[in-house]
């Protein structure tokens, strides 16, 4: 625990090479629930590579995870979400500019309906009045 809170997301001695290139070096880091934090470096320091492996997109060599105090090893990033890990890409120019109600629908993980997704905007924003007025919708 970290100042009373218990630790969300957990990393130790997480290390990843490809080939010659050393990405993540005997990483540490401690995520207190509840809190945000930042990755920040140089191009190249290995930021991508960390939120890969935590993301289950690429294995670690050494090293280990926890999420929430269990052990975690995601096979593949179903299994990241699953764990509750979403991730945010930072290539944002792979896909076009999207309407709200198409970004909605690209991030719905658990499937999709235009009536599952009219639902939810209703439950989560205040703005729903002003959405329900886009002719767009």
């Amino acid at each position: 625990m970290t100042h009373g809170q218990p630790i969300a997301i957990e990393l130790k001695q997480i290390d990843k090479r490809f080939g010659a290139v050393h990405a993540n070096k005997y990483i540490d880091l401690k995520v207190p629930q509840g809190t945000i934090h930042g990755i920040i470096g140089e191009n190249g320091a290995g930021k991508s590579t960390l939120m890969s492996i935590i993301y289950g997109f690429y294995h670690a060599d050494a090293g280990e995870m926890t999420v929430n105090g269990e052990r975690y090893k995601p096979a593949n990033s179903q299994e990241a979400i699953k764990a509750g890990i979403g991730m945010v890409h930072q290539h944002f120019m792979l896909v076009e500019t999207f309407t709200v109600l198409e970004n909605i629908v690209l991030g719905a993980e658990d499937g999709w309906s235009y009536k599952k997704v009219l639902a939810k905007l209703r439950r989560n924003s205040k703005h729903w009045p002003k959405i329900m007025a886009w002719k767009s919708l």
